[in-house]
Order: structure tokens, then sequence, then C-alpha cells
């Protein structure tokens, strides 16, 4: 006979130190879930033919850590690359000076590549130009790029700010890479905005929401 029914009140589980139980989306089953703060969406853009996608409001001392989330950002040129700086005056100039490490994995969809590369020349140091996050995507109509930036206490007026990235991309070659960037802007102002562009043409379409971490 299936079980149709569990009263969940009755039930004696005790997750491991690092996870709590939830229930799913549908309610009826539990799941574990990592230990961790609540994300609060604070912004949703969505490029279209977008030069830069820019957060200028929402950036302050509400929460420590804030996370973008790319959503199938499709360039307009070839070969773009998908970029972002920091501005500490609500967004008039994006220009704060950066030091930073890249490296990526990537694999072809023919099976005869692999690779894993630090990349000095996506990388930075003590620099004002726009922080890349992986290599050229191209332009055929399924490709594009998704992933996440972290960037911790922007409104910090003792630290530098710190941000950590992964991006999965679809390669203008027909790799699939995984590129992850961490660094820091060098300032102790508070940052108030964040850009994000690529580097040629410009955003064709997609989505990049902002969240804060709580």
């Amino acid at each position: 006979m299936a079980l149709s029914k569990v009263n969940y009140n009755s039930l004696n589980v005790t997750p491991t130190a690092s996870k709590f139980l939830m229930w799913d989306s549908d309610a009826d089953a539990l799941q574990a879930s990592d230990v961790g703060g609540s994300l609060k969406l604070i912004s949703t853009q969505t490029a279209s033919s977008s030069s830069t996608i820019s957060f200028t409001s929402g950036i302050d001392s509400t929460y420590k850590e804030y996370i973008f989330k790319f959503i199938n950002c499709h360039p307009s040129a070839n070969a773009a690359e998908l970029q972002f700086n920091l501005s500490v005056d609500s967004g008039s100039n994006y220009n704060v000076t950066k030091t930073s490490s890249y490296f990526h994995a990537e694999h072809d969809e023919a099976d005869n590549n692999t690779d894993l590369t630090y990349l000095a020349s996506r990388d930075l140091a003590q620099s004002t130009s726009f922080q890349t996050l992986h290599q050229g995507t191209g332009t055929d109509n399924d490709q594009s790029v998704s992933g996440f930036l972290h960037l911790f206490e922007p409104s910090s007026t003792t630290f530098v700010k710190h941000f950590l990235s992964q991006i999965s991309s679809y390669k203008d070659d027909d790799f699939n890479q995984n590129t992850f960037v961490g660094g820091y802007g060098n300032t102790t102002s508070a940052v108030d905005a964040v850009q994000f562009k690529f580097s040629s043409g410009n955003i064709d379409s997609g989505v990049i929401k902002m969240y804060g971490v709580s």
C-alpha cells in the first residue's frame, strides 16, 4: 500500500552540522539545504541591445554581501567578454583600482581538447580597467553567459572590497568554459554602484539580478 501522507510533526530527523532540513517548493518532500543567509532580490534588469547595465541604487550598508546573477547574457559582437567595474560616486565614474586573479577550465564539444589555465592577460594589478569575467562568447543564437558575482561589504570604509565570480560560458569556438575570478577593489571608500558591459558591442539580451544576503 502506498504511503500518501506523513505527519511531519512526528518525524525524528537530525540534519548534519552544515545542513538544515526544509520542505521543497511543492511542500511534499524534505530536503537538506546548506546553512547560510537568505537572499533578498533587490533589482532585476533585462538587457535589450544595452551598451551597459548599471546598478546605482540599493548597494549600501543594509547587507554585508551582494550577489549579481547573470542569466543568458548574449553579446551583439562575436568573441565579446562580460566585464564589470565599481563606483564610489553613485555611478558618475566606474574606475575603482582593482587587483585580481583569473583562471578557467574548458572542454570542447568534440571532446578533443581540455584546458585548465591561469590567464595573466585577464587579471589586473592595481588597474582601473573593467574586470573581465570570461573569455569570448559567440553571437550564435544559442550562445550566452550565465553565472554569479559576489561583492563583499561594499559599504565598508575600513576594508578593501573583495569580489569573487564564477561564469559558465558558451565560447565562440564551441567550447564550454568555466571561469573563476577573485580580487578586490583597492579602496576604503564605500562602493555604491556596479556596472556591467561586454568588451565590444552591446548586451543584446539577458537578465542580471542583484540580491542582498542577510
